[in-house]
């Protein structure tokens, strides 16, 4: 029986993995860490994102329950006006009867007249509380989009950096970092702004 040929595995394993070295094996290694960074990042600008949406949607939801309460304050104000003028209009069917109306009718209508003043003050305030929210809601909106938009282009830069695994192509992976950068530039600017 012929005897088996020795072949040097080991030799042969160390001649694959520096021909891997040499043919990418480092590059592949820079890309996954890179893809990896990205990865990181684009999840915490995604937290970022949803935590500015969330608020925003409760600062809209307080600034719509507001309203509502300045809404029913102007009710209030115009129906002390309409009493006001029920009382105005009975004062004036005495004084064309030509005769003195009684004195509680005066007192009343100066009585709506002060409530008004009153409940007007309260609605202004409100809708001041209203547009508050409203902006701040609105600042918020805009910051979720900017962490959005960091988002998109996290993930644009992460596919061209597994396009770049796949090729080989260093011009590739290039454009990953050059994308991945801008993300990066997005994400930061709109956390410390």
């Amino acid at each position: 029986m012929p005897e088996e040929p020795e072949v040097d595995t080991e030799k042969l394993h160390e001649a694959v993995q520096e021909e891997l070295e040499r043919e990418g094996g480092g590059y592949l290694r820079q890309i996954a860490l890179t893809t990896a960074v990205l990865a990181a990042l684009a999840s915490v600008a995604s937290l970022k994102a949803g935590a500015t949406v969330n608020e925003a949607l409760a600062l809209k939801t307080e600034a719509t329950r507001l309203q509502a309460q300045a809404s029913d304050e102007w009710a209030y104000y115009q129906a002390k006006g309409v009493k006001a003028a029920v009382q105005e209009a009975a004062r004036s069917s005495w004084l064309a009867s030509g005769k003195a109306p009684p004195p509680d009718y005066e007192a009343k209508i100066k009585r709506y007249e002060e409530e008004q003043k009153e409940i007007q003050a309260k609605a202004r305030e409100r809708e001041r509380d209203v547009e508050e929210k409203d902006r701040e809601a609105e600042e918020l909106l805009h910051r979720h989009h900017a962490f959005a938009n960091a988002v998109a282009l996290f993930q644009v830069a992460i596919a061209l950096g597994a396009v770049a695994a796949l090729t080989r192509n260093r011009l590739v992976l290039l454009g990953s970092l050059l994308v991945g950068s801008a993300g990066a530039l997005v994400f930061v600017w709109r956390l410390i702004r």
